[in-house]
């Protein structure tokens, strides 16, 4: 007989099973990453391929967020004749939010899901298990790369997205709107603050830890052929993106309340 309220708890309990895993794979690969050898070419072929190869989405991203911000903003803000706080707006909500939040759910599409079918793919087809019986530690091997390579070039990748969004919307307010380009920009040079950046950057690094480590660990316990790749794959895209967003509210509540 079908009992909701035990299903509900097998939900739970294997919700908690999840991060509790992904947290031990989190804490060995802090571990490991100080111990020889150190796999720096890896590295660097993950940070190309999660920073480098990620900035033309990344870029348009940014660019079309700002310049979305900028005209609804202008079309509120003219009803009370508040126009020039439009720059001041728009940077704030791509530094503080909208710039970690978008790099990192797009990063997570292209890279994150990469990370997991690459790993799935290994361990389905017994890649994973070679690499034991060479005594090469799997997590060291696979894990450590891809999780420094994102905590470093998210953030990156969020600069870019912030400058090309601040830029866009500037476009829209000052070229196509006719704001004053001085009001524009002295009201954006008065209330940002450095602590705006770096919190924005703060959070980015943790989205590129997240995306990380949800993509590795999926793919690391994929099982099931081709078949279990693809649900891997998926579910590291879907628990990712609402991590990121989750991590977000809490990043926020503490960061800037």
């Amino acid at each position: 007989m079908y009992n909701p309220i035990a299903s509900l708890g097998g939900f739970f309990l294997l919700m908690l099973q999840e991060m509790g895993g992904m947290a031990l794979m989190f804490l060995k690969a802090l571990s490991y990453t100080f111990r020889p050898p150190f796999r720096f070419k890896l590295l660097f072929k993950q940070m190309e391929f999660v920073g480098v190869k990620s900035t033309l989405v990344v870029v348009l991203t940014g660019l079309f967020s700002g310049m979305v911000l900028a005209l609804q903003g202008y079309y509120g803000f003219r009803k009370f004749g508040g126009e020039s706080l439009l720059g001041a707006t728009v940077a704030l909500s791509l530094l503080r939010e909208l710039g970690p939040v978008l790099t990192g759910l797009m990063v997570t599409a292209r890279a994150g899901s990469a990370m997991a079918a690459e790993i799935g793919t290994m361990r389905v087809t017994e890649q994973i298990d070679a690499l034991e019986v060479m005594a090469v530690n799997p997590v060291h091997y696979l894990v450590v790369p891809r999780l420094w390579a994102a905590i470093l070039m998210v953030p990156l990748l969020t600069v870019l997205a912030d400058v090309v969004g601040i830029l866009g919307g500037y476009f829209v307010g000052v070229v196509l709107l006719h704001i004053d380009s001085g009001i524009y920009i002295a009201k954006m040079r008065e209330l940002v603050e450095l602590s705006d950046i770096a919190n924005g950057l703060y959070k980015a690094f943790v989205f590129g830890a997240i995306l990380a480590i949800v993509g590795c660990y999926k793919g690391y316990h994929a099982r099931g052929g081709a078949e279990g790749v693809g649900k891997a794959t998926t579910q590291a895209v879907v628990i990712s993106s609402i991590s990121i967003l989750v991590a977000d509210y809490i990043l926020t509540s503490l960061l800037f309340g």
